[in-house]
This record gives structure tokens, C-alpha cells and sequence, in this order.
């Protein structure tokens, strides 16, 4: 989450409301925090000097409107440009697509390469698994079971296939060609 917060404040210095405002209309489509758990990022990122206060808004409330340091910046594109880690393609990827366009050019393609080696490595995980299934011999009281849980796994097989095609599409296609 520190990362995407980071993303998020060097497109624009916001405040907490700003930020939980921000999930809401459009990170939270490729990922999702709660004010809390946002709230709790900040604080953290505020402590290893990752972000810093730019402001504090005159009022009631005296908002505090937060923007990246120059450390912040560093450390988001070492996660932008570093090997992608995590339990699935779309909770690594797809924050790394969303702030795509925050890196320079020649920065962007080896991104999308290493998702595309994700895709790969993820897909031939489960096209092993589909093969160790194959080859296994199911009783008849659990065809049913397994009936549905082979159909969970073609649809991951063709979930990790339309992933590697389409950031392949991508990768091929520039958006700003």
C-alpha cells in the first residue's frame, strides 16, 4: 500500500481526506485500503522520511496535505522497476500499470516485460497442476468435487492466458505511439 500512496502523491500532494477520496474513484479498482489501513501508510511513510507534510490547511481541522520526498520518489521506482512479488499477477501488477505512466519512457517497457515473465511463470505453474490432475485417478464419490475444482482451474488457465496476451498487447501497442 506504501507504494500505491506513493504513486498517488507524486501525481498531486493530498491530504488524508484527498488520498481516501482518491482510492475511492479509482485506485480501488486495482486496489483496495480501507481509511484506516491508509491512514496507518501514511504515518509510516512519514517516519522513514518517504513523504513529507507540505502543508497544513488553515480551519477547524488544520488538514495536512502530504507530498513525496525525493527518497519517496526513489523508493517508488524501485518498486515500480523491481521484480514483481506477491501471491497473483493482478495484486502485483495492476498497481504498477495503474502509475505507469509516472515513469520515464524507456522505463515502461522493461516494467511490462517483467509482468509479462509473471504471466508466464504463473501459467506454467498452473498448466503443471492441470497436467498432475490429469494424470491422477479420481474416485467416483469425488467426481463432483473435483468436476468444479478442474473448472476453477481452466478458468485460472484461461484467466493467465488472456493476462499474458493482453500486457503483451500492450507492451506491443505504446499508448502514446
Amino acid at each position: 500500500m506504501a507504494h500505491v500512496i506513493l504513486g498517488m502523491l507524486l501525481i498531486a500532494p493530498q491530504s488524508l481526506y484527498d488520498l481516501i477520496k482518491n482510492f475511492e474513484a479509482g485506485v480501488s479498482l486495482v486496489y483496495s485500503a480501507s481509511s484506516g489501513s491508509i491512514k496507518r501508510a501514511l504515518d509510516a511513510l512519514l517516519d522513514k522520511g518517504l513523504i513529507e507534510v507540505e502543508s497544513i490547511e488553515p480551519g477547524g481541522r488544520g488538514r495536512k496535505v502530504y507530498r513525496a520526498t525525493e527518497a519517496g520518489r526513489l523508493a517508488f521506482h524501485e518498486w515500480m522497476t523491481a521484480e514483481l512479488s506477491g501471491p497473483n499477477l493482478e495484486t502485483t501488477a495492476l498497481p504498477r500499470l495503474f502509475f505507469l505512466g509516472l515513469l520515464d519512457p524507456d522505463d515502461r517497457a522493461p516494467v511490462l516485460r517483467r509482468i509479462q515473465d509473471r504471466a508466464v511463470a504463473d501459467l506454467a505453474e498452473v498448466t503443471t497442476l492441470e497436467k498432475h490432475l490429469d494424470t491422477m485417478d479420481v474416485p467416483p464419490e469425488s467426481r463432483e468435487v473435483v468436476a468444479y475444482q478442474r473448472a476453477t482451474l481452466d478458468y485460472g488457465i484461461a484467466s493467465g492466458r488472456h493476462a499474458l496476451s493482453w500486457f503483451a498487447a500492450l507492451a506491443d501497442r505504446d499508448p502514446l505511439r
